[in-house]
């Protein structure tokens, strides 16, 4: 039995990719929002008795924990070993506001409350380098070749510039505006988009990479937008970057149907975040009513759930 205490507790919370998407994994820059507001976490309890998981997925036994979790449940086992921890019992609780597969940062949010949670309750310190690797465990199953961008936000109090293989930093910024976010009630299908942004490349390598580096270009835009505080340039930006996702096959007709939506009802510009193909899409408004006002037009256009955040900065 490893020395612990009773109960170890792991937050983290949701993430929206303003813009870069698909071209990040091809080293091309990214921006990306925390959510603080959609929260994830993770109690590990000690118990008499086994080592149980209780989650929206999956209750029981840690051994029987299904394919879908996969990830999680080879975290949990690096874990357990790194503390030597095979013969502790306890009962791991995720309790999580995100919603899953929709390009939120759901499994990376849930991987960093889960190591927070086991660093806790074996009274380990644990830096900020330290989570992200732990928490790339969980995402290389659950997503291929992750770029790290999610589990750098998730566990993130401020906007993050990210670049493939380097650290995401953090950078001030003004923007007054709300953003609505509304999700398609369609899981988005990440690994099949990636995929087909790679055979668009093997097939179309020149258009391809020109798309690719469009919308590096337009996240090197958006950041000198978000710093001076223009809206209507990032409304502009982001209408740019939805169409090339578009000419890269990762929209599809339940996000352009939002998309549209948000248009005509006063967006200055919307587009779909994260994996695409189902997911979620946001669009940007100058005004709390404006947003509320276009909250109530996605959901009349199908949109099964929307989020309303503020944006701001410093």
């Amino acid at each position: 039995m490893t020395d612990h205490q009773e109960r170890g507790v792991g937050n983290s919370h949701a993430k929206i990719i303003l813009i870069g998407e698909h071209s990040v994994v091809y080293g091309q820059p990214a921006i990306a929002l925390p959510l603080q507001d959609i929260k994830t976490k993770a109690t590990l309890q000690t118990q008499p008795d086994g080592q149980t998981i209780n989650s929206r997925y999956f209750q029981g036994s840690i051994a029987d924990m299904p394919e879908t979790m996969a990830g999680v449940a080879k975290l949990i086992t690096e874990l357990k070993q790194h503390f030597a921890g095979n013969d502790d019992h306890w009962e791991l609780t995720i309790e999580s506001d995100i919603p899953a597969e929709r390009g939120m940062g759901s499994s990376a949010a849930t991987a960093v409350a889960i190591v927070r949670a086991f660093f806790d309750y074996y009274r380990q310190s644990l830096n900020r380098d330290e989570l992200l690797k732990w928490a790339d465990i969980e995402e290389k199953v659950t997503h291929r070749s992750p770029s790290g961008l999610d589990a750098a936000t998730v566990s993130s109090d401020s906007p993050l510039w990210f670049i493939k293989g380097q650290d995401g930093s953090q950078f001030d910024w003004q923007l007054d505006a709300t953003m609505v976010i509304a999700d398609t009630g369609i899981k988005g299908a990440t690994k099949e988009a990636i995929t087909a942004v790679k055979q668009r490349l093997a097939s179309q390598p020149e258009s391809t990479n020109r798309l690719i580096e469009h919308l590096g270009q337009l996240a090197s835009a958006t950041k000198t937008v978000l710093i001076n505080n223009e809206v209507m340039k990032l409304g502009a930006i982001l209408n740019a970057a939805q169409h090339d996702l578009g000419q890269l096959g990762v929209s599809d007709q339940t996000i352009d149907q939002l998309i549209n939506a948000a248009n005509e009802n006063g967006s200055l510009g919307a587009k779909l975040t994260g994996g695409g193909r189902g997911g979620c899409m946001f669009a940007i408004t100058h005004t709390a009513m404006g947003a509320r006002k276009l909250a109530a037009a996605l959901t009349a256009a199908g949109a099964k759930t929307t989020w309303i955040q503020p944006l701001g900065g410093e």
